[in-house]
């Protein structure tokens, strides 16, 4: 049986860790070898990866996706590239885009021209649903036109068409997933979720930005992973699929959901200023995941929520030194 050896950029991140030990899991496939690339920057957190650690196939490497000396050698010894790597939260970038401009522009065009030059073969870059922009109603297929409007939907954007861009002009398997909100365990504890979760359990109030009807579709980070591992193994080359969960709700409803998880009170939140050019709505069409790959959502939001709280209710070790992290980068 020949080994696919994969490379996973950002691979002790939350959805990134969660795709490791996935794969390397007693389900996962068994003709595979992985091999983390991360620079565990604030977001990134080497404990992700422990109970995979030991796991035949796994190897750990630290640094940075744009350092092109060691972005060719990891290349050069693999078989795919799976592409996480990223700064995600949007206030960061609004704050300040320079991270987000180097790491997830520069850093693609690290990977790919190392793609290029090593004749790599599948290269699933893994984006967002943000790139996309607001939608008043319906949902976006993926042939809609981009339209992102922060400066970390911008720089996923980009990186998306640079992507495609390789496949159309050098012929590189390039596939792009493009997914709704993720949920769900080992979150870092600054993104909304973990964020109330975490508050309302130490006792503590939780912001709703502006009047909290902003809409989310929610999906847990299960059925993420399950759609990216369809795209890696099944997918198209040159294609972009979106994967969603199915659960579209406003921010004030996700509140009620977590305040009732919590046994807390709506005197537990505050109601802030609302965040520059905060998009409205997002919602993603994922037919062609469905009736191309067969992917459905499988995990419904109260479970996933029920058991996310539980998560973070029982693994405090985990979090606590993350948010303090945060709160001093914040500072």
């Amino acid at each position: 049986m020949t080994t696919t050896r994969i490379l996973v950029t950002g691979g002790a991140g939350f959805i990134g860790s969660h795709y490791v030990r996935t794969l390397l899991s007693p389900d996962g496939p068994p003709d595979v070898a992985v091999t983390v690339l991360d620079k565990l920057t604030y977001a990134g957190n080497a404990a992700n990866l422990d109970e995979v650690r030991d796991a035949d196939g796994f190897a750990f490497v630290r640094g940075d996706i744009c350092d092109p000396e060691l972005v060719g050698k990891l290349v050069s010894e693999h078989d795919q590239v799976v592409h996480f790597a990223a700064e995600s939260h949007v206030d960061r970038s609004i704050l300040d885009a320079d991270a987000f401009i180097r790491t997830n522009v520069l850093g693609t065009q690290t990977l790919l021209d190392a793609v290029l030059r090593h004749g790599l073969g599948t290269f699933v870059h893994v984006s967002s649903d943000e790139v996309y922009g607001s939608i008043g109603r319906g949902s976006w297929p993926e042939t809609d036109p981009l339209r992102p409007n922060s400066p970390y939907a911008a720089s996923k954007a980009s990186s998306d068409l640079l992507a495609l861009a390789h496949h159309r002009t050098h012929g590189l398997d390039i596939r792009v997933t493009r997914c709704s909100n993720n949920y769900g365990h080992h979150q870092f504890p600054e993104k909304v979720i973990p964020l109330f979760i975490t508050n309302l359990l130490d006792g503590m109030p939780v912001p709703l930005y502006g009047d909290g009807l902003n809409v989310r579709d929610w999906i847990h980070i299960d059925d993420h992973v399950r759609g990216i591992e369809l795209v890696r193994t099944g997918g198209r080359p040159g294609e972009v699929y979106n994967i969603g969960g199915g659960n579209e709700l406003s921010n004030r409803e996700l509140t009620g959901l977590l305040l009732r998880e919590c046994d807390a009170g709506w005197d537990m939140v505050t109601f802030v200023e609302d965040r520059k050019g905060h998009d409205r709505r997002y919602s993603v069409d994922f037919t062609k995941i469905r009736t191309e790959l067969g992917y459905a959502p499988r995990k419904e939001l109260a479970t996933g929520l029920a058991e996310t709280v539980d998560w973070y209710r029982t693994h405090r070790s985990w979090w606590e030194p993350l948010r303090q992290r945060a709160e001093r980068w914040a500072s």
